[in-house]
């Protein structure tokens, strides 16, 4: 008989009691640890691990490291809940010494002051520190549907990083160029040999290109003629940067398809061989991905900076519409989640350290600080043990910020496993077959299940299902994330929570993010699909 052994189940006690609209007036707090009821718990206003502001969302960051400061920086559009239809995403910007915590600089480039200017809104671009002038520019995209030009690249500049000037008399115009006025966005600069280049998105008829313009003193630009995209897809938030001795592109591919608009990255021995990569498909192809993904569906617009030791990568992870249209409330036992469907735009700020292989070839993992963050022990407990078409074990509710680890040793390489969250039981109506009367059944609610799938005998892809009653299974809209085997076959797997957003990491070389509303408060599961599968070492830390 096929069986899941557990082994070693550690950690201290920690009390978890309902909140106060969990019980009338008078009444003695429920002991919501020793059951396995579902429950509908509130997101917090702001996290603080994968940062989101108290009020809005953070929409395609902007990151750079400051060496004047010694701290990253993230730039990044402020989504509101209802934005003016003219004039919306500001700058706004955070900072961190770790990935991890986070400081709110506010407001640092405000929209036009008028819906008639070219910047009334504002759309993705960089900053960049010029330490001759001891001046941070920032490249940015004005948008403006009324304007001639939609879109164009601006500038602004500041000595301190507090005080901005527009510079209201420079437009950077792709139409001058034989490029489009429609879509002229995203510009990115990065340096190669004293010359700065500026990399930007954009069209040349209906074809899809990168255009490239140099300077030397970061005011002037000269047009460096452009590069093919990937087939027709629009790339957008280009970052380039050199890693070693390979250069890589990092693009997110904006094809609304449930297998594309991810983060993904081409890699060249060169600048130039970057872009060459497009043109010749096959020569610089990372080499387990052939697209070169990075992540799933649930983490988009990744930009990457370097302090010079390491580089790390952030990203939003997208909201989606529930039973209300925003973060709060989610209905997880019966609500619409909206899991099948395209990502809303704008989330939470994620970051991975972007991890460089032997060949070359990129990953993500955890970042360092992160164990040092969630650094209280909480306690771990079976509530349950099951076999409803597969083998489980139930463990006790999680917090609102967890660290789940444990170890998978599966006995062949077809063997398949995952974590579930949301486990729990709602009571569903049923015709009792022998009164024909209609009775309330408890029956498992929707899970949301991490799934370690085998996809041939070398590759492993991480599926996002939902499983249990009303369960969908394989949800589209998330997609998965494809990675190797481990030739042991231990998976070693660390998973972060903040509210809703997850992250998951195997063997510290691989890691996913998605958005799972509703696992705070609820227990979860650690699952076995008709396989040998020994699990060790479970442990959950919070903060």
């Amino acid at each position: 008989m096929k069986s899941m052994i557990f082994s070693t189940i550690l950690l201290s006690a920690i009390a978890l009691t309902a909140c106060s609209d969990d019980k009338f007036a008078g009444d003695e707090p429920k002991d919501w640890n020793g059951t396995t009821d579902i429950f509908t718990p509130t997101e917090e206003d702001a996290y603080s691990t994968y940062y989101k502001p108290a009020i809005g969302r953070v929409g395609d960051p902007m990151p750079f490291y400051d060496a004047k400061t010694g701290d990253f920086k993230i730039l990044y559009l402020q989504e509101y809940p209802v934005n003016d239809d003219k004039r919306f995403h500001p700058f706004w910007a955070v900072s961190t010494k770790d990935g991890c915590n986070y400081e709110s600089l506010g407001e640092i480039i405000p929209v036009g002051e008028s819906r008639l200017q070219q910047d009334a809104a504002l759309g993705t671009g960089c900053c960049y520190y010029n330490e001759k002038e001891g001046l941070y520019y920032v490249y940015y995209t004005g948008h403006n549907g009324n304007c001639t030009n939609r879109e164009v690249v601006m500038r602004a500049t500041s000595p301190d990083f507090k005080t901005w000037t527009k510079d209201n008399l420079w437009a950077l115009k792709g139409t001058d160029y034989d490029l489009s006025g429609q879509d002229f966005r995203d510009p990115q600069i990065f340096e190669d040999n004293g010359t700065y280049h500026m990399v930007i998105s954009t069209y040349k008829g209906n074809d899809p290109k990168f255009a490239d313009f140099t300077s030397t003193d970061m005011k002037t630009w000269t047009f460096n003629g452009d590069f093919n995209m990937v087939w027709d897809r629009m790339c957008e938030c280009p970052d380039i940067f050199k890693m070693g001795n390979w250069w890589y592109l990092v693009y997110s591919e904006s094809y609304k398809s449930d297998w594309s608009r991810k983060v993904k990255y081409m890699m060249a021995d060169s600048f130039e061989g970057l872009k060459t990569c497009f043109s010749d498909p096959g020569r610089w192809w990372p080499k387990d991905d052939k697209e070169g993904v990075l992540d799933t569906r649930a983490f988009y617009a990744g930009k990457t900076a370097s302090n010079g030791t390491d580089r790390y990568i952030w990203g939003w992870c997208p909201y989606r519409s529930g039973v209300t249209n925003d973060d709060k409330n989610i209905n997880v036992g019966n609500g619409k989640d909206g899991q099948k469907n395209e990502p809303e735009w704008s989330g939470a700020l994620v970051c991975h350290k972007l991890i460089q292989h032997s060949d070359g070839t990129l990953t993500i993992g955890k970042v360092p600080a992160m164990d040092a963050k969630y650094n209280k022990p909480a306690e771990v407990k079976v509530v349950e043990k099951g076999d409803d078409g597969k083998t489980y074990v139930a463990y006790n509710r999680l917090g609102a910020h967890n660290h789940i680890s444990f170890t998978a040793k599966t006995a062949n390489n077809e063997d398949r496993f995952g974590v579930s969250f949301c486990f729990g039981y709602i009571k569903v109506k049923e015709t009792d077959k022998t009164t024909g009367q209609e009775v309330e059944v408890p029956t498992h609610s929707k899970r949301y299940t991490l799934m370690v799938n085998p996809e041939g005998n070398d590759r492993r892809k991480v599926n996002f299902e939902q499983e249990g009653y009303l369960g969908m299974g394989f949800i589209p809209g998330a997609d998965g994330y494809l990675f190797p085997r481990p030739s042991d076959n231990t998976y070693n797997i660390d998973i972060y929570t903040d509210n809703s957003v997850v992250t998951m990491y195997i063997n510290g070389d691989y890691g996913c993010t998605q958005r799972i509303y509703g696992l705070q408060k609820n227990c979860w599961t650690i699952n076995t699909y008709g396989n040998d599968v020994t699990i060790s070492d479970v442990k959950v830390s919070q903060y």
